[in-house]
C-alpha cells in the first residue's frame, strides 16, 4: 500500500484542523497546536499537545480526536511529567465515569454534547471508546519510542 504514508499524513492534517476548530468553538485560549499528534493510531485516535498561552513552550492542553468524540483537558489534570499516554488515560477514565452516569440517567459535571442523541443513547458508545482507549493505554507495544 504505497498510499499509506500519505493517507496517514492527510488524516493527521484533518485531525489538526478539527482540533483547531474545536478549540475555537470551545473558546479555549491557547498557543500553538503541535504540527503532528503527540500519539496516534491512524484513522482511530490522535492526541495533540497544545501550547499554553500563560507559559509559552509548555503544554497547556491536551486534545483527543479521531473516530471518537473530540475532547480536551487541561495539562494540570495530567500529573508531571506531561506525556500523551497519561493524557489519554485521564480522558478515557473521565469518559468511563461519564458513560456510567449517563446510563444511570444522571448528568455528569458540566458536559455538553452536540446533536440530537440523548445521553442514554450515547453512553454505550462513549463507554466502548473509553474501554478501547484504556486497553490501548495498557499495551506497551503501542507506546514504544513515543
Amino acid at each position: 500500500m504505497q498510499d499509506e504514508p500519505e493517507s496517514e499524513e492527510q488524516w493527521c492534517a484533518r485531525c489538526r484542523v478539527q482540533v483547531a476548530d474545536y478549540l475555537r468553538l470551545e473558546g479555549v485560549k491557547h498557543g500553538r497546536i503541535g504540527e503532528w499528534p503527540a500519539w496516534h493510531v491512524t484513522h482511530c485516535v490522535s492526541i495533540w499537545a497544545i501550547e499554553s498561552l500563560a507559559r509559552p513552550g509548555a503544554i497547556g492542553w491536551w486534545v483527543i480526536c479521531g473516530d471518537l468524540p473530540t475532547d480536551y483537558i487541561s495539562s494540570a489534570e495530567v500529573r508531571p511529567p506531561q506525556h500523551p499516554r497519561k493524557a489519554v488515560r485521564v480522558i478515557a477514565e473521565r469518559w468511563r465515569k461519564q458513560a456510567e452516569a449517563w446510563s444511570e440517567g444522571r448528568d455528569y459535571e458540566d458536559v455538553r454534547i452536540s446533536g440530537s442523541q440523548s445521553h442514554r443513547e450515547l453512553a454505550p458508545l462513549l463507554d466502548a471508546r473509553a474501554k478501547l482507549l484504556l486497553k490501548w493505554i495498557n499495551d506497551d507495544s503501542l507506546w514504544e519510542d513515543r
